[in-house]
C-alpha cells in the first residue's frame, strides 16, 4: 500500500500576474512609470501577486550599478506604495548592496502593503553577461512568507536552470514559484520548457515575468507565463509589452498532490564513505570535472578532532567553487608535525567524519608533511588555507597561481582549535 500523508493546501483562491515590458537601461523613473501604467491597466483583486522583470528599475547598467543599488530603498518604497494602493503583493529583482561591504547582489524582493516581506538573492550568476564580475552570488535560498499566499519560492533568471534551488524551497512548503528574468529570445524554447518542468517536478504554481525589447544587440524573449502544477500553461504572453492577471484555483494543486506527492520524497541515497578516495581515483574524478567546467577547490589539514571552527572554514571554502577536495594528513604525517601522541583519531576515522559533511565532496590522504605534491598533481582552480596566512606563504600558492588559479586565506573562528580541546580534555582527566 502506498501511503500519502499530504496535507491539503490551505491557500485561498488568489490571482497571479506580471508586467512584461522593455526595461530601459539606467532609467529608473521611466521604468517605474511602466510598472504603474501596467498596474493601472490590470483587474487587480486581492490576494494577488504581480511579478516584474529582473532588475526592472534600471537593467544591467553596470557603470552605475552602485548608484542604482543605493536607490534601491526608494524603488522598494515606490513598490510598497503601489502594493498598498491595490492591496496586493509584488515581486521583482533589484541590485542590493550589502551593508558595510562593496558586495552587490541581484536580489528578488517580495513587497506588500506593509513593505518588504522577504527577499531571495540570485544564486547562479550568468558569466556570458559578465554578472560574475559585477554581482556576488547569493546562498541559502529560503521561501518567503507573503501574507495570505503563504510561503513563496523565488528565483532570478539563470537560477531557473538549477532545479535544486526550487526543489529545496518547495520542500519547505512553498506552493507558488515567482521567477523574475531577462531571458533572451534566442533561448525562448528553453524558457518555456524549464518553466513547465519546474512546475511539474515540484507540483507547484509558477508565475514568471520576462522582459521584452532589445539592449546592446540582445533581443529579450518576453513570453511571460503562468503555469499550473501539472504543467498546463494557464497564460502565456507574446513578445511585446503586456500585462496580465490570472485567477488561480488552489484545487489544481491539491488534486495532484493528493494522488501522489513527488516533492515530499527526499531519501538519502548516497554513501558518504565513498567520498574517501585514493589519489589515482581522484585524478580521474577531477579530470571529469574539468571536462564539464567545474571549479575545483582544495584545502588541507589534520582535522584530528572536528570542531565548529573546522566546519565553518570548510563551508566557506566550498562556497568558492563547485566542489571541495580535502587533503588529509596521514597518521605518520600528523605525528611528524604534532608529536608522538597525535593523532587522537586514525586517518580512516578522520576521513570518514570529514566525508559526512555536506560541504565536502572528496577526501584524500597524503603522507608528506605538506600537500605540495598533492596540489601539483591535482592543480586545483582554488587553493584555500585557514588562518592569517599571507598568500605568498601558503604551500602550493605559487604553483596554483602560475596555472591561472586563485589562492584564498580564510580567517578561522576564534577560540576554537584542536590543540586547545586536547589540553582541555587532559586538564579534566588530571582532576
Amino acid at each position: 500500500m502506498v501511503h500519502n500523508n499530504f496535507n491539503p493546501s490551505n491557500l485561498p483562491p488568489f490571482a497571479v500576474g506580471f508586467i512584461q515590458f522593455d526595461v530601459k537601461l539606467g532609467e529608473n523613473e521611466r521604468n517605474l512609470a511602466e510598472v504603474r501604467t501596467g498596474l493601472a491597466a490590470m483587474d487587480l483583486k486581492s490576494p494577488a501577486l504581480v511579478v516584474l522583470p529582473e532588475l526592472w528599475a534600471a537593467g544591467f547598467d553596470y557603470p552605475r550599478l552602485t548608484e542604482h543599488a543605493e536607490r534601491g530603498a526608494a524603488m522598494l518604497a515606490a513598490l510598497r506604495e503601489e502594493a498598498a494602493r491595490y492591496n496586493i503583493f509584488m515581486a521583482g529583482s533589484l541590485p542590493e548592496r550589502q551593508s558595510g561591504t562593496d558586495r552587490i547582489f541581484n536580489t528578488l524582493y517580495f513587497v506588500g502593503p506593509e513593505g518588504v516581506t522577504g527577499s531571495i538573492r540570485k544564486q547562479q550568476l550568468f558569466a556570458p553577461m559578465e554578472e560574475d564580475r559585477h554581482f556576488s552570488p547569493g546562498d541559502n535560498p529560503q521561501p518567503v512568507g507573503v501574507g495570505e499566499l503563504g510561503l513563496l519560492a523565488g528565483v532570478v533568471c539563470y537560477d531557473l536552470r538549477f532545479p535544486d534551488l526550487i526543489r529545496s524551497q518547495a520542500a519547505r512548503g512553498a506552493q507558488l514559484l515567482a521567477v523574475s528574468a531577462q531571458w533572451p529570445a534566442a533561448r525562448r524554447k528553453h524558457w518555456q520548457t524549464l518553466l513547465k518542468a519546474r512546475a511539474i517536478e515540484n507540483q507547484i504554481f509558477v508565475v514568471a515575468c520576462n522582459r521584452c525589447g532589445t539592449s546592446d544587440g540582445i533581443e529579450f524573449g518576453g513570453h511571460s507565463m503562468v503555469v499550473a502544477p501539472d504543467g498546463k500553461v494557464l497564460y502565456e504572453a507574446g513578445d511585446q509589452a503586456e500585462q496580465a492577471m490570472i485567477a488561480i484555483d488552489p484545487h489544481l494543486l491539491t488534486r495532484g498532490r493528493k494522488l501522489f506527492t513527488a516533492v515530499a520524497a527526499a531519501p538519502y541515497r548516497f554513501h558518504d564513505k565513498d567520498k574517501f578516495v585514493d589519489l589515482p581515483t581522484l585524478k580521474k574524478i577531477v579530470a571529469n570535472y574539468r571536462k564539464i567546467g567545474r571549479k575545483v577547490v582544495f584545502t588541507n589539514g589534520c582535522f584530528d578532532i572536528l570542531h565548529r571552527g573546522h566546519v565553518t572554514y570548510l563551508e566557506e571554502a566550498r562556497r568558492l567553487g563547485d566542489c571541495l577536495v580535502v587533503g588529509l594528513n596521514s597518521d605518520a604525517s600528523v605525528r611528524s608535525l604534532k608529536g608522538p601522541e597525535r593523532p587522537l583519531n586514525d586517518e580512516r576515522s578522520r576521513a570518514r567524519v570529514l566525508a559526512g559533511l555536506g560541504c565536502v565532496d572528496h577526501v584524500v590522504v597524503f603522507e608528506e608533511e605538506t600537500p605540495l605534491k598533492l596540489i601539483c598533481t591535482l592543480t586545483p582552480d582554488v587553493l584555500v588555507k585557514g588562518g592569517d596566512w599571507p598568500v605568498e606563504k601558503i604551500v602550493g600558492a605559487e604553483e596554483v597561481m602560475a596555472a591561472g588559479g586563485e589562492v584564498h586565506s580564510i580567517p578561522l573562528v576564534e577560540n576554537f582549535s584542536t590543540s586547545a580541546l586536547v589540553d582541555l580534555i587532559r586538564q579534566g582527566e588530571e582532576r
